[in-house]
């Protein structure tokens, strides 16, 4: 499938495949557009990815809400086990970790209308004067949606699937954010591998993008 067919598929509401690269994470995620997000969104995201849902965030969005990534935030705080505070991680990347929320209209949080809500509602503040008022009076911390931040300088600095997805639903002319699911492998306990990964979205008619294309898209664009 082309790179347009998946950001079609972003545009229409349905998941898009994507994987970071052989030499990074070696991973593939779920990805929807977050202003889309229903419960079986959620769902299908639990059953068929399996890994941690999150929702990725721009960097101008989250710094209109006074977000931070969660390793300054422990950094600044007054824990004393500082040496627990990840640096950069096996594959090279500071992670984009920020607060983990639920939307003050959930529950427990953690089910799949909760996770939904919290998601949808996110992206719904997007485009309202004084976010960052209705964040905090909407969301409570700690949740069970982990926030991520895009870096500032997006996939000129930072090629992980935070950036990438952010760039795929901004190319697509969407809101900025993203929830996002690693694909897991119950057989194999590991990460699905691309062949697998490949083999489901053609079964599911899902579009996969690959990050070396990804990334050449946008270095031409």
């Amino acid at each position: 499938m082309s790179f347009e067919s998946a950001l079609e598929s972003l545009r229409r509401g349905e998941f898009v495949l994507l994987f970071d690269s052989a030499g990074r994470e070696s991973e593939v995620d779920m990805v929807v557009a977050a202003e889309f997000v229903t419960p079986e969104h959620v769902a299908r995201m639990r059953q068929h990815a399996g890994g941690l849902l999150c929702m990725a965030l721009g960097n101008d969005f989250a710094s209109s809400l006074q977000l931070q990534y969660m390793h300054e935030i422990l950094s600044d705080s007054l824990i004393s086990n500082k040496e627990m505070i990840m640096g950069l991680a096996p594959y090279g990347d500071h992670p984009t970790f920020s607060l983990s929320v639920n939307h003050y209209r959930t529950y427990t949080g953690i089910t799949d209308k909760d996770r939904a809500l919290t998601i949808k509602e996110m992206a719904n503040i997007y485009n309202i004067e004084n976010r960052q008022k209705r964040f905090a009076s909407s969301f409570k911390t700690p949740g069970h949606v982990p926030l991520l931040i895009a870096s500032r300088g997006m996939l000129a600095t930072r090629q992980g699937h935070t950036e990438m997805s952010v760039y795929l639903a901004q190319t697509a002319g969407l809101t900025p954010i993203t929830a996002i699911c690693e694909m897991m492998d119950a057989q194999t306990y590991a990460a699905l591998s691309v062949d697998k990964a490949e083999k489901y979205a053609k079964e599911n008619g899902i579009p996969l993008v690959d990050g070396k294309q990804l990334l050449e898209y946008a270095k031409v664009h």
